[in-house]
């Protein structure tokens, strides 16, 4: 039984302002094709289908179209999907009841019997063969917000062993069904521990305060492996080859720009697995940011001379981050660039400004304390200034700022 397993779709998402419902269509016909080629028996979403908990009429319908096409292609496939933090679990859990006639499973929610003890049947999933029978079983977790997870009395952590405590609890469950020669898969949406993380993802992480960050060692050694979601760059957790992220299908910023977006294929025999590989997804549109490193503006607009002209297809125009270094404010920093850029195959996201910032003057320290009633707004305005490009406010804009404030004080006084 061979095995897909891929996460962070992030249907919806306005990348900058710009919509993404061309790049996600490309990926998905893409996934239609490949489960189609790869003879995948399963599909596996780890979470973060939508990029908010209320998506749009236009990204509902595109992923149905998706799980429709999907198994027609291949119409013994089963799929399994779990929510992510970014996705609303009841919203998700919708149309489960006419899905699951169709082999496709959705675990939004965990629910509890009138006990308050945790529903561990439903998230145990048999995965079969072609042949109807079954070869492994699923451990189909969500995203656990706070009340999703045992309350361990007197720890360190309660988030960290609360999430662990629940693995375990339904691990030992999912044992109570499984029969020899079959194997147990697990997922998960969450920060594992020494997840390598970069841009974006250093938002993502940050779920319940930083201190979520899960060990591998939450997983039991005989889970064969382990589907997770949340963290955009692929990679393996805790050096081990059977506990992995995906990640995400498309960038989802320009930290992204290197990442190399992929899907994970492996499959089942007996009770192991074996040929785990990764497929590269295409790059529908990339990323890209100039100059490399944050340049002063003129350096800038010389750069952004040289990318080549427009093409006719403006769906698949690079996204462009400018990065510029600056010593003092510069109003008309966005029409330069746009001048600059006008004609080039590109499309303008953002204009990331880093200042110049020298030493901070020893006078300002003795005073760091101070209360902001005690200070003019003048003297507020010159500090955050030099602090910010490193130099005194120049003469004319500190006339200006003070005419500013009288007008705002004849204001208020009338």
């Amino acid at each position: 039984m061979r095995i897909l397993h891929t996460a962070d779709w992030h249907i919806g998402q306005l990348f900058y302002e710009y919509d993404r419902s061309y790049e996600h269509q490309q990926f998905m016909n893409w996934l239609v094709q490949t489960l189609q080629k790869e003879e995948i028996d399963v599909l596996i979403i780890s979470g973060d289908v939508f990029d908010t908990s209320n998506p749009s009429a236009t990204s509902i319908r595109m992923f149905y179209k998706f799980l429709n096409e999907a198994t027609k292609v291949n119409p013994g496939l089963q799929i399994v999907i779990t929510a992510g933090n970014h996705d609303s679990a009841p919203r998700l859990e919708v149309p489960k009841p006419l899905l699951e006639s169709s082999n496709i499973h959705i675990v939004g929610l965990v629910e509890k019997d009138e006990h308050g003890n945790f529903n561990y049947d439903k998230l145990t999933i048999p995965l079969k063969d072609q042949s109807g029978t079954i070869k492994a079983w699923c451990l189909a977790v969500p995203f656990l917000r706070m009340g999703d997870y045992p309350v361990v009395a007197d720890c360190e952590n309660p988030y960290t062993e609360g999430v662990t405590t629940f693995y375990q609890q339904a691990y030992a469950h999912v044992l109570t069904r499984k029969q020899d020669g079959e194997v147990i898969i697990a997922t998960g949406h969450l920060h594992a521990q020494n997840a390598e993380i970069t841009g974006l993802d250093i938002s993502e992480r940050v779920i319940m305060g930083g201190v979520e960050c899960i060990s591998a060692a939450a997983f039991h050694v005989d889970i064969a492996y382990v589907a997770l979601g949340h963290i955009h760059k692929a990679q393996r957790i805790g050096g081990k080859e059977h506990i992995r992220y995906c990640g995400s299908p498309l960038p989802m910023s320009f930290s992204e720009r290197n990442y190399k977006h992929q899907v994970v294929v492996f499959e089942v025999e007996k009770e192991s697995i074996k040929d785990i590989r990764s497929l590269e997804i295409p790059v529908i549109v990339s990323v890209q940011s100039v100059p490399e490193k944050h340049s002063p503006i003129e350096e800038v607009l010389s750069q952004l001379d040289k990318l080549p002209g427009a093409e006719e297809n403006g769906d698949l125009a690079p996204y462009l981050e400018v990065r510029v270094l600056e010593d003092k404010p510069d109003p008309s920093r966005r029409y330069k660039i746009e001048q600059a850029i006008e004609g080039k195959n590109v499309r303008l996201a953002t204009i990331n400004v880093k200042s110049v910032v020298t030493e901070v003057d020893n006078q300002i320290q003795p005073h760091a304390q101070q209360r902001l009633d005690h200070l003019k707004p003048a003297e507020i305005f010159s500090r955050v200034y030099k602090s910010t490009y490193g130099n005194p406010v120049p003469e004319e804009m500190l006339q200006l700022f003070n005419q500013v404030t009288r007008e705002v004080a004849q204001t208020e006084e009338a």
